[in-house]
């Protein structure tokens, strides 16, 4: 029979340098160098926001319902503020009300439900959906209007609707790039003087008609200032 402080002692041994070899390559356990997972799967440690709009389900964060409307836009934040990153992360949107976002370098407007800053929009809009806005950027609650919006017949062939996709969200200094699905749909620098560089990071469920916005794999790096 093994000694259990002997399997110990060798788990220790042989688990240690693999440790040290991780933390020195600044990989997380997705294998991404530099990247840090900032939503643990489980809970909603490092983020605030309405628990009764959202909550954590499958590995994943869900926003909003499918049984009833949603009264109004309702964001989860992280409570730590970013300037210079890329984020990773996928995401699905369902139900009749398809619009949902990523916020980044926002902000909390006091006393109210909105968030002001960039938005890395999802959904359709239009009466027959004919026009995608995943991957736009939108400038929420401040200018109040598309900054980029991509070509929807270029888009459409490379958005899963119903399904998972990939976003990346790089911003450094005034420029700002977003794929989805491998697909660059904006490359911006921002001209305008008193534009904020940095701010919280938030996940977004429109108000309106019942939708679902489900949120998973989210990991940043942050980079050196632009």
């Amino acid at each position: 029979m093994s000694h259990p402080s002997l399997i110990a002692a060798l788990l220790i041994v042989v688990a240690g340098p693999l440790l040290q070899a991780q933390e020195k390559t600044g990989r997380d356990k997705s294998g991404e160098k530099g990247f840090v997972s900032i939503f643990d799967g489980k809970t909603l440690a490092g983020w605030e926001g309405s628990e009764e709009i959202f909550r954590v389900r499958r590995g994943a964060i869900v926003a909003g319902s499918l049984e009833k409307p949603i009264d109004h836009n309702e964001f989860l934040c992280t409570t730590k503020k970013y300037a210079d990153f890329e984020l990773r992360l996928e995401a699905r949107l369902l139900g009749a009300g398809r619009n949902a976002g990523i916020q980044f370098r926002s902000e909390r407007i006091p006393n109210h439900h909105e968030v002001k800053g960039f938005q890395c929009d999802m959904g359709e809009q239009g009466a027959e959906r004919e026009k995608l806005i995943w991957g736009a950027l939108y400038d929420e609650s401040r200018r109040r209007t598309f900054l980029v919006e991509p070509d929807s017949q270029q888009l459409r062939p490379h958005v899963r609707v119903d399904g998972w996709n990939k976003f990346v969200i790089r911003c450094q200094g005034p420029r700002i790039q977003i794929w989805i699905n491998g697909l660059a749909t904006v490359d911006y620098t921002e001209k305008e003087e008193g534009i904020a560089g940095s701010g919280i990071i938030g996940l977004q469920i429109h108000g309106g008609p019942p939708a679902e916005a489900s949120y998973r794999k989210i990991r940043i790096k942050e980079l050196p200032g632009g």
